[in-house]
């Protein structure tokens, strides 16, 4: 009873922000309500990515190798919000490892890189993601990535290691030369640590051919037999979801993409105004996504991932259609839910923002 007095006093005498905001500005690892991490480490694997390490508080509690995290930080007074898959063993103890590539026009990745200190700190927010080891493990397992979609079966990879996994692993990574791999030292060293380990590094721009049936079929002769996990860009998607459809086998294929592929808009999508609503403020619509056009207009809409994952993003369309960028699929024309940084305008939209 006591206890419950002495909270309800708390939160009186630090009404209206409740006593966590007052805490934080003590130590902001000590907040009950979210997961805050600090960066312990800082790296430059290459000329275009950061590796951050980040010892968050209490709070967290794990992942499965494979999920993304939500990754956040305050860059002039507003929370900027990312998506990223943590590369490290889910078995790990201590610090998390983020591996990002760096996106010139971005705000995040570019702060991290250009202005991250030891000693920020970060808000890890909502574990998520159904691209992730099963807790049966597979006898045959097969981990493909391109680029920095290495991340997540990185993580697997780790997590297999650390479990000393005794079924049969095919790992193959393209990436376009030895000084853009984010981890080529550590793949080569990989090689024969588990008795059943095959490494396979690609550099297409050092005489390394691009994904193709004929080549995983020379790779790994059994990979109709294994649960395959794939990272990459959507050319990647494309290209092993179709191999394995037409194979029969789609169910033993996992993807994860890292990056949207956004098409170029048809000359009946372009054309019109978009209206935001609650801003007062129209722009004609040049077919980019919504969050693309609302950007431009001098709004900063609340958003986090640009993937469709995280929701950040997610108002009211109140008038007119939009296409969603990942799925092709066009709205009808009334009120509705959307995510606008994965949504195109189909003519005029109006939203509430």
């Amino acid at each position: 009873m006591k206890a419950a007095f002495n909270s309800r006093l708390m939160h009186r005498l630090t009404y209206p922000h409740g006593p966590d905001r007052f805490i934080e500005l003590f130590d902001p690892t000590a907040v009950t309500d979210e997961v805050v991490g600090t960066i312990s480490a800082i790296e430059h694997p290459t000329e275009r990515s950061v590796r951050v390490s980040v010892r968050p508080n209490s709070r967290w509690a794990g992942f499965q190798a494979g999920q993304y995290v939500e990754f956040a930080m305050e860059i002039d007074g507003r929370r900027q919000r990312r998506m990223f898959s943590p590369a490290h063993s889910q078995h790990a103890d201590g610090a998390l490892e983020f591996t990002m590539s760096v996106n010139p026009d971005g705000v995040l990745t570019r702060h991290i890189k250009e202005s991250a200190r030891v000693g920020d700190h970060v808000v890890l927010g909502n574990v998520g993601g159904d691209f992730h080891l099963p807790l049966t493990r597979p006898e045959r397992i097969v981990l493909l990535s391109a680029g920095s979609g290495i991340t997540p079966v990185m993580s697997m990879l780790r997590t297999l290691i650390d479990e000393r996994y005794d079924g049969a692993i095919d790992f193959i990574h393209y990436c376009r030369s030895t000084s853009d791999a984010l981890y080529a030292a550590e793949l080569e060293q990989y090689e024969g640590v588990l008795p059943g380990l095959q490494m396979h590094c690609i550099y297409t721009r050092e005489g390394g051919e691009h994904f193709s049936a004929d080549q995983l079929a020379r790779l790994v002769p059994d990979y109709h037999d294994a649960q395959t996990f794939v990272c990459g860009p959507a050319a990647l998607l494309e290209a092993t979801r179709t191999l394995f459809d037409e194979q029969g086998i789609g169910e033993r294929l996992h993807q994860e993409a890292f990056g949207l592929a956004t098409p170029a808009a048809s000359e009946d999508e372009t054309g019109g105004e978009i209206h935001f609503k609650r801003s007062d403020r129209s722009t004609d619509n040049n077919g980019q996504t919504l969050l693309e056009q609302a950007e431009q207009a001098g709004l900063s809409p609340e958003h986090g991932c640009r993937m469709g994952v995280c929701f950040a993003c997610s108002c009211t369309k109140t008038a007119g259609r939009v296409r969603d960028l990942r799925t092709g699929e066009v709205s009808g024309d009334g009120e509705q839910e959307i995510q606008i940084c994965v949504s195109a305008p189909v003519g005029s939209v109006s939203l509430d923002i």
